[in-house]
């Protein structure tokens, strides 16, 4: 399939995609200041550049997008045009994220992913729904979990899930 837009349009519209303040970030910033964490927004001297951090509970929450990071749900799709380079370019981003993550367990901190899938589209969990698990994952100690569209799941030290929290 061949691309709509020309290579400079294309470009254009790539260069457009925010990096930070995006939509999911955003409404997750609403939640957790509902739940009255007290955190901060991408700290550049952590690894990976974390979203949130909260500090007196030494943990980061990452707002991941299902495209760039690779999720396995029904927003990924593989795109129809330059798949290789895409693919390329998703598979380094996932392998960053594995880096990054890894390294900010090993000092110490503790790691939530939360996918876009969860905060957006036509599966996406309730603002209540969202704001208890935050809170649950928060308090509960555990080092290194993810939120969907299925509620929260922790994940072992080998980057498996395991069954989900309860």
């Amino acid at each position: 399939m061949v691309d709509v837009h020309s290579k400079a349009v294309r470009s254009k519209n790539m260069r457009a995609i925010a990096t930070r303040d995006t939509a999911i970030e955003k409404r997750l910033s609403g939640l957790l200041t509902e739940c009255g964490f007290a955190f901060r927004v991408q700290d550049a001297t952590l690894a990976g550049r974390p979203d949130f951090v909260i500090d007196e509970q030494r943990c980061v929450i990452f707002a991941h997008g299902c495209f760039w990071h690779h999720h396995h749900c029904y927003l990924f799709k593989v795109p129809a045009t330059r798949t290789e380079f895409w693919l390329e370019k998703i598979g380094k981003n996932v392998q960053r994220d594995q880096r990054d993550i890894q390294r900010l367990l090993s000092e110490g901190w503790r790691v939530l992913l939360v996918w876009e899938c969860a905060l957006r589209g036509r599966e996406k969990l309730s603002d209540n729904a969202l704001s208890e698990r935050l809170e649950e994952w928060v308090f509960s100690g555990g080092n290194y979990a993810q939120i969907d569209t299925q509620g929260i799941h922790a994940i072992n030290e080998n980057g498996w899930q395991t069954p989900p929290e309860s």
